[in-house]
Parts: structure tokens; sequence; C-alpha cells
């Protein structure tokens, strides 16, 4: 269902064939994988003796019980709230991630050691490059999907060619043609300069078409009925295009500042002191890559969460209008 059903239904994870069906499947996958020399199998020790003399049996009765109990939990959490069942599955989810980096036999003193340096440092200069990237890409996106939404058969051909053209190559190679093919030209330019214009061009391509599809969007009648109240195009555009359009818009927008938070750690093969560049430095000297590598990606999610709580507050402004 893509909406809340107000009529009050059976809980799928509530029937029985439903339960039999995951019970099935997960006892399949964990038949296939051997976990046995695992913190799973001493843990099922009582059961099947040494992990790595029980054979075929340790493996059927530890997939047998990890079945059980995810069914288990499957059944309880279907009896609560929405918001509880997403809280809880959320809580899960992030213990069992946590046993898996503790599987790493990490070093958390030596994570805790840069985790400050990684922040005020990495994150900082990873925040302010997509943020300068994202402000140029939009003022990029917007002059390209105007020209190619205008009858100028000039302005549409250039514009039409930029999106083909970042669109069609790598941002990585985009970035080291700039870095190293202007200076050709006589333009010399540093590196996080020059990461900042290889994002702004690559992202700005794609935001093009986002732009674009979400102007037109709206209805041709829209237009029309501002050029007979004798609106100009800046106007028209400014208080009655854009505001209509910016719902369709933000969506696919907030992604692709998502993506380009990420794809900002490109930049670090320029020598931008930026988050993975840092994480890759500090982690080598002392062979602690997983430590660092880690750390970092774990920034990176909550940077992106952050960010995805950003975009839903925008959504629910924009859409306000629509609330039934």
């Amino acid at each position: 269902m893509l909406y809340q059903d107000t009529v009050e239904a059976e809980v799928l994870v509530h029937k029985p064939w439903f339960i039999a069906a995951v019970f099935a499947v997960v006892l399949a996958v964990f038949l296939a994988f051997n976990i046995t020399d695992t913190t799973v199998g001493e843990l099922m020790r009582p059961v099947i003796g040494d992990p790595l003399k029980s054979g075929l049996y340790g493996r059927f009765a530890i997939a047998f019980m990890i079945a059980v109990m995810f069914c288990f939990n499957l059944v309880l959490i279907g009896f609560a709230p929405l918001k509880v069942q997403i809280g809880v599955v959320w809580f899960e989810l992030l213990i069992l991630f946590l046993a898996f980096f503790e599987s790493f036999d990490l070093s958390l003193p030596f994570i805790w050691e840069n985790l400050p340096y990684l922040i005020t440092q990495g994150v900082v200069t990873t925040v302010y490059v997509s943020a300068i990237s994202l402000v140029f890409a939009s003022v990029i996106a917007i002059v390209g999907a105007v020209a190619k939404l205008s009858s100028n058969g000039f302005a549409y051909a250039i514009a039409s060619f930029y999106t083909s053209f970042f669109r069609g190559m790598p941002l990585l190679m985009q970035i080291y043609l700039i870095y190293l093919g202007l200076p050709q030209l006589g333009i010399v330019m540093d590196a996080v300069p020059s990461g900042i214009l290889a994002l702004s061009l690559c992202i700005g391509a794609y935001m093009t078409e986002i732009f674009r599809s979400g102007i037109a969007s709206i209805d041709r009648g829209q237009w029309e009925a501002s050029r007979s109240m004798g609106f100009g195009f800046g106007l028209t555009m400014r208080r009655i295009i854009l505001p209509q359009a910016l719902p369709v818009i933000i969506p696919p927008m907030g992604n692709m500042f998502i993506g380009m938070l990420k794809d900002s750690s490109l930049v670090s093969v320029l020598g931008v002191w930026e988050l993975t560049f840092l994480a890759r430095t500090i982690g080598q000297p002392t062979f602690h890559h997983m430590e660092m590598l880690i750390a970092a990606a774990i920034i990176y999610w909550i940077m992106t969460v952050c960010l995805e709580l950003i975009q839903s507050r925008i959504e629910r402004f924009f859409a306000r209008s629509k609330v039934r």
C-alpha cells in the first residue's frame, strides 16, 4: 500500500503463510553459509557441542535457531505502532552493524584519538566544498533548464551539449581534466577550487534535468495566464512557476546533494584535506586503515541522515497545501 489503509486489516506478519515463507527463506540462507566458527557457533555450543566438529547438524541447528528468532521478532514487532516498529528495527540493525564492526577487532582508542581531527578538518572541508558546489550547480542548473525549455536553438544546443558531455564522463575524469588540463591553457587553479568547479559542472548537468522536468511539470496555462496579467519572464518564474515546481524539484535535488556529499571524496585525489583523504592519511602510517575508514563511513552516514531529515522537513513545508 502506498498510503496507510483507513480500514482495519489483518497485519501481514501475523499471517501463518507469510511467517512460514520467511522462516523457509531465512533457514535456507543461513544453511548456505557456514557460521559455526563465529560467535554464534560459540553461543550454540551447549546445543551442538564443539562448533568446528558439529558438521551439518551444527549448521542446521544454528540456521534453525536464527530463523525461529527472526520470525518471532517479526511477529512481535507487528503488534507495535508504526513509529515504534521503525525505532525497534533501526535499533536492531544498528546493533547488528556494531557487532559486525566489532568482529574486525578495531582499536577504539585510536579512533577516539583521531576523531576530533576528522571532524574539525575533514568534515568541515567536505561540507563547505559540497555546499559551495551545490550553490554553483543550482545556478548552472536553472540557467541550463531555462535554455533547454526555450525556443532558442542556440541556447538549447549549448545546454544540451553541456548536459550530454558532463553526464557522459566519470566525475573523477572531470576532476583530473580540470586540475591538469586548465594549466595547459594558462589557467592555474588550486586543488579546492578545481574540485568545486568539477563538482559544480558535473552535478549541475544532472540538476539541469531535474529543474527542467520540474518546470515542465507545470501546466502551460500557468504561463499563458501570467502573460495575460502582464507578468514578465522573471516575475512569472519567481512568483508562479518555481513555487509550484519546488515540490517536484526538492526530492531529487536533495538526493543529488547527498550524492554530492559522498562524491566530494573524489577530490581527495588532488590532496584536498577532506574526510576520505584524512582517513586514508591518518590510518596509513600505523596500518589502522580499517579503523579510519569505518570512522569516516559512520561520519558520512551521520551527515547523510541529517540531510535526509532536513530534506524531509523541506518537503513537508512545500507539500503542506496538498495535505488533506
